[in-house]
C-alpha cells in the first residue's frame, strides 16, 4: 500500500539562496539600464527564503519601495523559475550593524553583520499598528549601535530617511545664495536631488533625463522661474547646463524634455577666484552641453 507522502516546508540554505539571488542579479542587469540597476538593484540584500516567502531586504524605505512598485513582478517570475514551487516575494528595510568592541577588527573578529528589520513589506504594513516598543533603542550594546537604532530605528526616522541627503555647504549659504538669489538655489538644489555624488570614492551621476516642470515640482517654483534660472550667466557657467531632447512626430519635431548635467561640488564665486588667484575651470561640461535655445 503507497503510503502518502507529506510535503515538507522548504528552505535554502545560506549558499543557495546567495546562489539564487546571484542569478537574479545577473539577469536583472542585463535587462536595465546600468544607472537604474546600480542605484536601486545592486544595494539589495538576500534575507532568507522558508515557507515560499523570498525576502529581499533594501537600505531605506525609498529603495525598497522602488523596486516594490516596478520590479516585483519581474523578480517574482525569476526566482519560481528556479525555486521549487510558487514564490511570494517580500521587501524589507534593514540596517546593517557591525561589532565594534574596543575600536577597529582585526580580520580574525570580523562578523558577518546582523540584520535588523526595521520595516517589513507593504502586505505585512496594512491595517497594523506602530509598536513604541521596537523604536525604542536597545538598552546595551555599543554607543555605535545606539546612536544607529536612535538614527534609523523609529517612526520619525522612517519618515525623514536621514541617510539620504543633499551635498550643501555653509560656503554656498554664505558666498553663493547672495549671488544667485533663492530661486536659483532651490532650482540647483532640486537637479542635486536627482543625482548622486560620492566624494569619499568619487562615484558620481551627475546627467539626467527630465523636463523642467519636474524641476520646477521639486524646486517649488514655476516652469518659468525654472526657465529664468537655467538661462542665468552664473548658473550656466559654474552649476548646470542642458540640452533640449526632441522627438520626431506625425505633427513635426517636438520637445521630449532636457538632458540636465549638475555640477555638484561648489565652486569660488568670481570675487574669491580674483582674490585667491584661483580661477575656476569654465569649460566644466562637455561640448555637447553648449548653449542651446529652445525654438
Amino acid at each position: 500500500m503507497e503510503q502518502l507522502v507529506q510535503p515538507r516546508a522548504y528552505a535554502l540554505r545560506t549558499s543557495s539562496l546567495d546562489d539564487a539571488w546571484e542569478m537574479i542579479l545577473g539577469q536583472l542587469q542585463s535587462e536595465m539600464d546600468r544607472t537604474s540597476f546600480e542605484t536601486w538593484v545592486r544595494p539589495l540584500k538576500p534575507v532568507s527564503f522558508r515557507d515560499g516567502v523570498f525576502t529581499v531586504g533594501a537600505r531605506n524605505t525609498y529603495g525598497r519601495d522602488w523596486v516594490e512598485a516596478r520590479l516585483r513582478s519581474r523578480m517574482t517570475n525569476l526566482l519560481e523559475g528556479m525555486l521549487p514551487g510558487p514564490v511570494r516575494l517580500k521587501f524589507t528595510v534593514v540596517n546593517e550593524f557591525f561589532h565594534e568592541e574596543g575600536g577597529e577588527q582585526t580580520p580574525a573578529r570580523r562578523e558577518k553583520p546582523s540584520l535588523r528589520v526595521v520595516e517589513s513589506d507593504a502586505e505585512d504594513r496594512k491595517g497594523s499598528e506602530p509598536d513604541p516598543q521596537k523604536a525604542r533603542p536597545p538598552e546595551e550594546g555599543s554607543p555605535r549601535k545606539v546612536l544607529l537604532a536612535r538614527a534609523y530605528g523609529s517612526e520619525r526616522a522612517r519618515a525623514i530617511q536621514p541617510e539620504r541627503g543633499l551635498f550643501l555647504t555653509l560656503y554656498f549659504f554664505e558666498h553663493w545664495l547672495p549671488l544667485l538669489g533663492h530661486s536659483s538655489m532651490a532650482v540647483i538644489l532640486a537637479a542635486r536631488s536627482m543625482c548622486f555624488w560620492n566624494p569619499k570614492t568619487g562615484e558620481l551621476r551627475n546627467r539626467v533625463e527630465t523636463d523642467m516642470a519636474e524641476i520646477a515640482a521639486k524646486a517649488s517654483v514655476s516652469v518659468r522661474t525654472v526657465k529664468d534660472v537655467l538661462a542665468g550667466e552664473l548658473v550656466k557657467k559654474y552649476f548646470l547646463r542642458y540640452t533640449v531632447r526632441r522627438m520626431m512626430t506625425p505633427n513635426g519635431v517636438r520637445t521630449a524634455g532636457i538632458t540636465l548635467l549638475v555640477r555638484m561640488d561648489e565652486p569660488l564665486t568670481p570675487e574669491d577666484q580674483e582674490i585667491l588667484s584661483l580661477p575656476e575651470a569654465e569649460r566644466w561640461y562637455p561640448a555637447e552641453f553648449e548653449d542651446e535655445t529652445e525654438e
